[in-house]
């Protein structure tokens, strides 16, 4: 599994561990964005970093709202390109949503967006490792 760590090494075993987590979270975050971009393909980050990763990217900020513009000379930008805007329209639309969505509804959501070939249209169930909502009091 190639995670990047680049020969990571320290005599510290609580550092080390740390460093290796945080890696493995990053992997892992990564695996769900490019999930989400191409559903039909698994992609290990290693080799998909490559594509996605080959780029330049310029945020421009005029009126109110911010873009960002990412320019490749990769060879196979064509599907990249439309991996990115797929994934670009769906956290548009979570943005709209986001505040009538609790934090969980919205990792759910997420969730459920990069990982609908597996769930095949439905959403994740209440996970038991999350705590519970929190209400805010009445008054």
């Amino acid at each position: 599994m190639g995670l990047g760590r680049g020969g990571f090494t320290t005599r510290d075993l609580k550092r080390c561990q740390h460093m290796v987590r945080l890696i493995v979270l990053t992997c892992n975050w990564w695996s769900l964005f490019v999930r989400r971009a191409d559903p039909d393909h698994h992609r290990e980050a290693i080799t998909s970093r490559l594509l996605l990763l080959h780029g330049i990217a310029r945020r421009t900020q005029h009126a109110g709202q911010t873009r960002l513009t990412v320019t490749s000379s990769h060879g196979l930008r064509g599907p990249l390109v439309a991996a990115l805007r797929r994934n670009a329209s769906f956290f548009r639309t979570l943005v709209r949503s986001t505040e009538q969505l609790s934090a969980e509804d919205r990792w759910r959501r997420i969730l459920a967006e990069a990982l609908k070939k597996y769930l095949r249209g439905r959403e994740p169930g209440r996970q038991p490792w999350l705590p519970p909502p929190q209400h805010a009091p009445a008054g």
